[in-house]
């Protein structure tokens, strides 16, 4: 099981994050992901930690909290949904012929 921490500053770091989340106890990893795009980070991350209960003090401690400017939404992370392709093939979904 994993924390999401969302609404993060777009300068949040790896090993900022780590540095936070570990005042709650032992970090395994920390992913901030990015836009493939732009390789610009997407405004929150995934930390995982040693056990539940230092999730659970990180979750009750952060959630809320004003961190680089900003409110942090902190919680459990939810198994993620498979999504389905967009209709279309990309072309905005119009079956025009060009």
């Amino acid at each position: 099981m994993s924390v999401y921490v969302g609404n993060l500053s777009y300068d949040a770091t790896q090993d900022d994050l780590n540095q936070v989340f570990q005042e709650y106890g032992t970090v395994k990893n920390v992913k901030v992901p990015t836009d493939r795009e732009t390789g610009r980070p997407r405004g929150f991350a995934f930390v995982e930690m040693e056990s539940e209960a230092e999730e659970d003090a990180a979750i009750e401690a952060l959630d809320g909290a004003e961190w680089m400017g900003r409110d942090l939404k902190v919680n459990k992370a939810r198994p993620r949904q498979d999504r389905k392709p967009a209709a279309g093939g990309g072309w905005g979904g119009n079956n025009r012929s060009y």
